[in-house]
């Protein structure tokens, strides 16, 4: 007799968190991640619902990313009616997990890299939100600076 059972194998990635201080305004997880076979900075962010890039940063990294305008309007970032765009993402790696075909929002987050430059930190292409932390089923560990996630296979 053949077993049929479909075995659910689960696999874990344990990624580096870098944790800035904002000073009075508090702490942001930093991740590593690479998109276009490069590698960036993004925010990790609970709250943001989807992950974003910035538009300006992204076209830089990828000249020949296509852009595609959402008749949405964004909400958060101190604004409620922020025009944006979405774009797919056909080889983000955080870690060593790939995410391919994933569609992020494309917005201009230009004021979050002036605030981090006045503060001296890095820039960052974006913010990796719930979508992502949802599906990967996120364990954030501010003690050990440290992001899991888990791929079902």
């Amino acid at each position: 007799m053949i077993d049929t059972t479909k075995h659910t194998v689960r696999k874990r990635v344990t990624i580096p968190l870098q944790i800035i201080d904002l000073h009075e305004d508090g702490f942001h997880p930093l991740v590593k991640i690479k998109v276009f076979g490069k590698q960036f900075t993004v925010v990790l962010d609970t709250g943001a619902s989807k992950t974003a890039f910035d538009k300006a940063m992204l076209l830089r990294a990828y000249e020949h990313a296509v852009v595609t305008i959402s008749d949405r309007l964004s909400t958060g970032l101190g604004t409620s009616n922020m025009e944006s765009s979405t774009a797919i993402v056909t080889d983000l790696y955080i870690g060593k997990l790939l995410i391919d075909e994933f569609e992020v929002a494309v917005l201009d987050l230009s004021t979050i890299n002036i605030a981090y430059s006045q503060l001296g930190h890095p820039e960052v292409l974006g913010v990796l939100g719930g979508d992502i932390l949802m599906k990967y089923k996120a364990v954030i560990d501010y003690g050990k600076g440290k992001l899991l996630l888990k791929k079902d296979n």
